[in-house]
């Protein structure tokens, strides 16, 4: 009996990226598979946002290729199925007087097309966003009422409202109290292992990404490394990425 090879929902190849002179990618390939749980990780100024953006259609393809769900960015329209939750810090004014229900709303929205009323099926998959980041009881709070962690709770309902199929996440912890970290990406976590959720996640926190992603891609200007967490060498990626010994310890699954 054959096993079916899981499906290629991204396929970065061979891409490169200046900006003006500056060489920020250089020949990236690179396979995301649905239900992967990708950590991108690598220095600043390394080109983890620029793969990122790229990725999502927010920068133009310079050399090479991009394609989701294969096919071309270039020529791609089904963008419900792409989830995005950026930074915090640079995406919303938290003092705009909306609530968890309304910003979460705003998710759907961009399902339903801009203008259209939404349905009552529309705002029962809001209150299972909503419930699927365990923020039910705050169902009518105004975001900026909520703590940090909650807020980028809500930020990853709203982008889960669609109900896409990859989620991507760049540097989500960024504003978020230290102590709600741990709970935040046992969220990520659960999204991707019980509701099969693909996740690429730009992060700095190279523990976390190694202890919980299912594939590691270091990035550097160009591709260091592309595997699953068990077979990273540490002090040989790690060293290539920051340019030194960095002590650190990889926990596995």
């Amino acid at each position: 009996m054959s096993v079916a090879t899981p499906e290629k929902i991204i396929e970065v190849t061979d891409v490169s990226y200046s900006y003006g002179s500056g060489l920020a990618l250089e020949h990236i390939t690179l396979p995301v598979l649905r239900g992967d749980y990708l950590g991108v990780i690598g220095p600043n100024g390394g080109g983890k946002t620029t793969l990122l953006k790229l990725m999502l259609g927010l920068l133009p393809v310079q050399e090479g290729t991009v394609k989701l769900f294969g096919v071309d960015i270039k020529d791609f329209r089904d963008w419900w199925k792409i989830g995005y939750v950026p930074q915090k810090a640079v995406n919303f004014d938290a003092r705009f007087p909306a609530t968890v229900a309304e910003v979460v709303a705003m998710g759907r929205s961009a399902r339903r097309g801009i203008g259209r009323r939404l349905t009552k099926v529309d705002y029962a998959k809001v209150a299972d966003a909503i419930a699927s980041v365990n923020m039910s009881a705050y169902h009518d709070r105004l975001i900026g009422t909520l703590s940090s962690g909650q807020q980028q709770r809500v930020f990853i309902a709203r982008a889960l409202a669609s109900k896409p199929e990859v989620l991507f996440l760049d540097e989500p912890t960024v504003g978020v109290d230290a102590a709600a970290q741990g709970a935040f990406y046992q969220l990520l976590k659960t999204l991707n292992e019980e509701r099969a959720l693909t996740l690429i996640l730009v992060s700095h926190d190279i523990d976390v990404v190694a202890s919980q992603a299912t594939q590691i891609a270091c990035i550097n200007g160009h591709l260091i490394c592309h595997l699953p967490p068990k077979n990273f060498n540490a002090s040989e990626y790690i060293k290539n990425l920051y340019g030194k010994d960095i002590t650190f310890v990889v926990h596995d699954h």
